[in-house]
């Protein structure tokens, strides 16, 4: 099974581009937003999800683990196919997926092309029960997205499991530890790692 490549960026369709490593082109679909930063001739490193069928071997590419773990996440519920979670991801950064999860904002999945009010009522509703992850502020972060071989913090440092959940869901370390700092003075020094995440994502997103 091919687990990543890096190559070269040899073209870019619609729903695909192909990566030519060593000679080789490899057609890889991707997201729509994964297939507007790449470019023909630029060097390139995508996280690969293999999908093996009776007439077909499919690649799926993804610029970071957690974008692949999130589309592994999306194809466990009842509807959504490997189309229909690249449309989810096209539409809505890892990030921006974790808030609509978070707030049950079902419309904002539903701007996915192919996606209707009940299949995004029930991938928001689903993604906290179904997912194999672990459960921070209420939100179901996939395993893959807290970063493998990375230790976990202790119980009693809230701040720095808060700055290390939101850090792995997309943001940068400074931004991350920037609204933990500031949900921590608002909420206080005893504050848990639950409320701190739940306010920090409130920071992020407006």
């Amino acid at each position: 099974m091919i687990g990543r490549l890096k190559g070269v960026v040899d073209a870019v369709g619609e729903t695909f581009a192909v990566v030519d490593v060593n000679g080789v082109g490899y057609e890889v679909q991707a997201s729509a937003r994964t297939l507007r930063t790449l470019k023909a001739g630029e060097a390139i490193s995508l996280a690969i999800e293999t999908h093996v069928r009776e007439d077909a071997i499919r690649l799926y590419g993804f610029t970071s683990e957690v974008e692949r773990a999130w589309f592994r996440t999306l194809q466990t519920i009842q509807g959504v196919g490997a189309k229909v979670a690249l449309a989810v991801l096209g539409t809505l950064a890892p990030q921006d997926l974790a808030h609509a999860v978070a707030l049950q904002n079902w419309a904002a999945v539903e701007q996915s092309p192919g996606v209707g009010k009940k299949l995004a009522q029930r991938i928001v509703a689903e993604l906290k029960d179904k997912a194999p992850a672990l459960s921070i502020a209420g939100l179901n972060v996939p395993a893959n997205a807290l970063g493998q071989g990375r230790a976990v913090p202790a119980p009693n440092d809230t701040a720095a499991e808060a700055i290390s959940a939101l850090t792995n869901l997309g943001y940068q370390p400074g931004l991350a530890s920037q609204v933990v700092a500031a949900a921590m003075a608002e909420l206080g020094e005893t504050a848990d790692t639950p409320k701190l995440i739940r306010r920090g994502l409130k920071e992020l997103a407006r």
